[in-house]
């Protein structure tokens, strides 16, 4: 890595036309990877090479992937050094790496010296609050909820909107608590699917760092497209010419369901395809011009 740095962006209104697509950014889980998290399983399981294809047809029109993601960072570099991409988003939009350079999203907040973001908000008690509040209807998402440097990764079922709140009146007004979208691991005490959910700072976003990624890159809003199965991916939509929701997103997730159908944003299109399946029929048909 050759720098580290902090930066804020508001993101730009999308515009709309028909101009060469540039860039694909997308989730991973529930989005480009099938079951068991696998780049060659579909929906169901099955193996599957439309993932790939998807990812070759934009090697061949030029067209650059860029990964949009909760995971951790360890987790997301391996991905995109299997795919071939220079680029990716992590920890839910709180950084972003673009060509061995690591830029941190997270707007004014600080960490206490000598500490990450993700130590300081334990070292404040946040979680601990959060544990109170909600248990047994939250828990870390283990194991993926270590080896963390900016946010915190949580599953269960409750009302972020409610822990926002919390955090406010208990004066940790410089983080949020966001729904990542349901997850199929299953959570004992909880009815239906539980979620995922990112304790980050309130600056943070994958719309944020979709936008940075454009401006560094001189990609307009409208040469890009994005892809992701929960209401916090749905957020980039604004930022993109078009935003795509694999057929998983809305069957699991109501208020993704919900969501889409207010028609908030126009751009938005569900797939026939799950997973990969969605993926794929998102780039072709763009890279097709439909």
């Amino acid at each position: 890595m050759s720098g580290h740095k902090h930066a804020s962006l508001t993101p730009c209104p999308a515009r709309f036309s028909p101009v060469p697509l540039r860039c694909v950014y997308t989730d991973l889980d529930g989005t480009l990877l099938g079951r068991f998290g696998s780049l060659f399983r579909d929906a169901e399981g099955s193996f599957s090479m439309l993932q790939a294809r998807a990812i070759e047809a934009c090697h061949r029109a030029e067209v650059e992937v860029v990964i949009k993601s909760g995971r951790r960072q360890a987790q997301v570099l391996e991905d995109a050094r299997l795919m071939g991409q220079t680029s990716y988003i992590y920890e839910a939009g709180c950084a972003v790496m673009l060509d061995g350079e690591d830029t941190v999203l997270i707007g004014d907040f600080r960490p206490d010296e000598g500490r990450t973001v993700y130590d300081t908000i334990i070292d404040r008690g946040v979680p601990d609050l959060l544990f109170e509040s909600f248990a047994p209807a939250l828990e870390y998402h283990a194991p993926w909820h270590t080896e963390r440097a900016h946010s915190h990764l949580f599953r269960g079922k409750i009302d972020a909107g409610e822990a926002n709140a919390i955090l406010e009146r208990e004066g940790h007004t410089g983080l949020k608590l966001i729904d990542n979208g349901a997850i199929v691991r299953q959570m004992d005490g909880v009815e239906g699917r539980a979620h995922a959910y990112h304790l980050m700072p309130s600056a943070a976003s994958k719309a944020n760092a979709v936008s940075f990624h454009q401006q560094a890159r001189g990609y307009a809003p409208e040469e890009c497209i994005a892809i992701g199965d929960s209401v916090e991916d749905i957020s980039v939509a604004p930022v993109v010419g078009r935003f795509f929701v694999p057929a998983n997103g809305p069957e699991r997730d109501a208020g993704l369901k919900e969501l889409i159908a207010s028609g908030k944003h126009p751009n938005v299109t569900v797939t026939e395809g799950a997973m990969g399946d969605g993926v794929y029929e998102a780039i072709v048909s763009t890279l097709a011009g439909a």
